[in-house]
């Protein structure tokens, strides 16, 4: 819903910036709206996890002001300056296509700037991109830098002890794959920042928001709606700003994506094995389809995006032949490539790499084995990468891939186009998004082809058709495991990104971590209620319970997946409202139900949809759990029972069997005769 109409209206001690009536912006001698100064950092990487260190050497306040033009209803000028003046920054403020946005110039040799928004104790905060351990961001800071994850990513847990114990990369709440500069409130607004520098997010304070960045903002962007029951509006807003993602090719819906590997002989034996026990399968995703590199860690990949016919021969037969049942081919591409071997040695020798100060190509440790970067801000090095892509994936008919990393950018490399890595590296997850989306443009395989990525930043919206939750560990923790992987689904929908999965049973196995069945069975039940199904083996797969290690986890499997295909109609539908208004496939209560105060501090249940609410079964050895209820009349999913009839939101606890998870249906829905049939397909299967 469009902003109106701004209004600047002054104080004798300051400014306030309305906009239809609710304070925006609030500048005081007391409580300045801008400090500027100056600091330094030291950043260092290992594999991919970064310590960033930041002195701060001065941050004055701009505590004077003076307005320079108004036009009331649309836009103003006003000068902010420190005492003695050595800081100085001029605000634009104007409506632009419904939102307020905040241009700002001046400023000159500041490399740090701190802006405060007016905030109040009751406001809860969502977005800063996917965050892991917290869906409400209120009480707490968040830095805003695209990394690996972090193994455990709680510094009060043994796993992440010992992980920083040998290789420094246990991580923290906030360490994620996927940062983003905006965030949404409560109160019916969201702001982005527009900068890639690094930046932090800081909600601790009631009365104030801080957004801290190191250097000046192109600009920071507003858009807001009516009220928090507008909520739906305001992200329809959202992600019109930063671009939505494009409906799903029609076979991923047909049923489940097996994480296979090993050759082409034992992807069709597993596959086989799959189908006989009523497994419906949509593709066979094989990351080492161009072979393998071990390593400490376990089984890791080549790293040269060309199909190894000796892993695999006659992939490029099989996957004709499996395409001809409906069965889509899948595979695993990164945007480095591994020094030694024909994609790196053909992009070095074309001058197509990032290098260092020193002029040279820059090839970075990935553990073990060391990588160079494609340098993506080079257009010669873009499109040989997305034609690369094209002649090794899709020309061999490839259907889709995971198209991995992003985040290695160091901070001193050197790049084609002259952009500080500094600032290039929050961006880079993006550029690889842009890279992909390109390689399926030019092979006129968009309804086809579908790939899916775990690390991004501002602008991914409009290049990742698909998000995954990245390498959570093989277990029930609150911060790395399943609970996390349906917490950064609701937090990416808050971001502007709708379409998101997780590895079924998670993917880290250190430290004597190792998956169960009963983790990967309610891993997959959870996944049968997402837009996209998909197993993965793991990094340790011998360590790891499968899909197919014994006879009753594939049944589970194939009913939780003909569930899933069952409900394909309503699902789709889901994914064409994100493609149409942005609002995202898996849903926070709040989006539909705001007036239930609870509904905004869930995040371990989830709506699919406008109609299923779903309560995933996240606690080892539960074969029961407390379910929230929005007001309304809510039948079981499985059994059509009305379990709760109430116009005011309520908590129950029940029943979980497995196979059965806490999933239930909004009375009077349109979808209510798919949703029957769904429940009848498990009870087929089984």
């Amino acid at each position: 819903m469009a902003i109106k109409e701004l209004v600047l209206i002054a104080h004798e001690d300051g400014i306030e910036v309305r906009t239809d009536n609710r304070l925006a912006l609030q500048h005081r001698r007391s409580a300045p709206l801008f400090h500027a100064g100056r600091g330094e950092a030291a950043i260092s990487m290992h594999h991919g996890n970064f310590d960033i260190q930041d002195e701060i050497r001065e941050l004055c306040p701009l505590e004077e002001w003076r307005i320079a033009d108004v036009q009331q209803g649309r836009a103003a000028v006003v000068e902010f300056w420190s005492t003695g003046g050595r800081w100085r920054i001029v605000m634009h403020a104007l409506i632009e296509e419904g939102r307020l946005v905040l241009r700002l110039e001046g400023a000159e040799g500041a490399n740090r700037l701190r802006i405060v928004l007016p905030a109040h104790p009751a406001e809860h905060v969502y977005g800063c991109g996917e965050q892991f351990s917290y869906f409400d961001l209120r009480g707490r800071r968040f830095p805003l830098w695209t990394s690996e994850q972090g193994v455990g990513r709680n510094k009060s847990t043994w796993i992440t002890h010992q992980a920083d114990l040998v290789d420094n990369a246990g991580g923290d709440y906030w360490w994620t794959f996927f940062p983003q500069p905006t965030f949404v409130s409560s109160d019916a607004y969201w702001v982005h920042m527009d900068s890639s520098a690094y930046a932090v997010f800081d909600f601790r304070r009631s009365e104030q928001h801080e957004l801290y960045c190191w250097e000046l903002p192109r600009a920071l962007v507003f858009g807001q709606a009516q009220g928090s029951s507008d909520m739906p509006a305001l992200l329809e807003d959202l992600s019109d700003y930063f671009g939505r993602q494009p409906e799903l090719p029609e076979w991923v819906y047909r049923g489940v994506i097996l994480g296979i590997q090993g050759g082409t002989e034992i992807c069709e034996r597993k596959l086989r094995n799959a189908q006989a026990a009523g497994v419906p399968v949509a593709g066979i995703w094989a990351q080492d389809w161009e072979g393998i590199n071990m390593t400490s860690f376990g089984q890791r990949l080549r790293w040269n995006w060309v199909w190894n016919p000796e892993r695999y021969p006659g992939l490029d037969r099989a996957i004709q032949a499996w395409k001809q049942e409906g069965i889509r081919f899948l595979a695993y591409a990164n945007c480095y490539v591994g020094k030694g071997w024909s994609l790196c040695e053909e992009a070095a020798a074309r001058g197509y790499l990032v290098k260092n100060a020193r002029g040279e190509d820059y090839y970075v440790d990935f553990g073990e084995f060391d990588a160079g970067i494609v340098d993506l801000t080079n257009p010669a090095a873009f499109d040989w990468y997305a034609d690369s892509l094209v002649r090794n994936m899709i020309n061999l008919g490839i259907s889709g891939w995971m198209a991995d990393f992003g985040e290695y950018l160091p901070t001193d490399a050197v790049l084609h186009d002259g952009t500080p890595a500094l600032l290039a590296h929050n961006l880079w997850p993006a550029l690889w998004a842009r890279c992909n989306f390109e390689a399926v443009r030019r092979a006129g395989a968009q309804n086809e082809a579908l790939y899916f990525m775990r690390a991004g930043f501002t602008g991914s919206q409009r290049w990742c058709p698909m998000m995954w939750a990245g390498d959570q560990n093989v277990d029930w923790s609150n911060d790395d495991g399943l609970p996390s992987a349906v917490r950064s689904a609701l937090g990416l929908a808050m971001c502007g990104h709708g379409l998101h999965h997780s590895d079924i049973g998670g993917y880290t196995t250190l430290f004597g971590l190792h998956r169960t069945k009963e983790l990967f069975m309610r891993w997959a039940e959870q996944a049968a209620f997402s837009p996209l199904m998909r197993t993965h083996e793991g990094n340790r797969p011998s360590e790891n319970w499968q899909f197919d290690s014994d006879a009753e986890t594939l049944a589970h499997l194939g009913a939780m997946a003909q569930v899933h295909v069952a409900l394909s109609d309503y699902i789709r539908a889901c994914v064409a409202e994100n493609a149409r208004r942005g609002i995202a496939v898996m849903r926070p209560l709040f989006l539909h139900y705001p007036q239930d105060p609870q509904a905004w501090r869930i995040d371990d249940e989830y709506l699919l949809g406008p109609d299923i609410l779903v309560a995933p079964v996240m606690t080892e050895g539960a074969l029961s759990r407390n379910v929230h209820f929005p007001g309304g009349t809510w039948r079981s999913f499985w059994t059509q029972d009305i379990v709760w009839n109430s116009p005011h939101s309520g908590e129950q606890t029940k029943e979980a069997p497995l196979g059965q998870p806490p999933v239930f249906f909004r009375e009077g829905s349109a979808w209510e005769k798919v949703f029957r049939e769904a429940a009848a397909a498990r009870e087929r299967t089984f």
